[in-house]
């Protein structure tokens, strides 16, 4: 048995592949995001992360059908950490909407959700603080 076949890993975890096409792609891909700014890739990472709430909270077309609140409440909190985490390095510019965004998302968790979390309780809300619906939504 060779354990230098591309499907078995190397003795350091790395899989070995000795193709020089697919080290030229990688090479060309890590070049490719060298060249993208940090806060580019951060803001990317997090509209994908909304996006995905989104979809588990039931909001995009056929809701119901992709309607999954355990998976929203992963993906809320993981945005909620990022945004937080980053907000410092990407400035306010950047970080405002993705806490606007992310603030719309948690409401919208709060108002599917059958059993209301405490305050503090909901997705993220252990990262951004509690969330609460502003006088002019009730």
């Amino acid at each position: 048995m060779n354990d230098s076949t591309p499907d078995t890993p190397a003795t350091d975890g790395t899989p070995v592949d000795d193709d020089p096409a697919t080290e030229r792609l990688a090479a060309e891909m890590a070049r490719d995001i060298a060249d993208v700014p940090a806060v580019e890739v951060i803001t990317t990472v997090a509209v994908h992360l909304m996006s995905a709430s989104a979809v588990t909270l039931g909001l995009a077309e056929e809701g119901e059908k992709y309607k999954d609140l355990d998976e929203a409440r992963k993906l809320i909190t993981a945005l909620a950490g990022l945004i937080t985490a980053a907000a410092p390095e990407i400035g306010n510019y950047h970080a405002r909407p993705l806490r606007d965004g992310l603030k719309s998302l948690q409401l919208a968790f709060r108002e599917e959700s059958l059993v209301q979390d405490e305050p503090g309780a909901g997705p993220g809300e252990k990262f951004t603080g509690p969330v609460f619906p502003s006088r002019h939504q009730r």
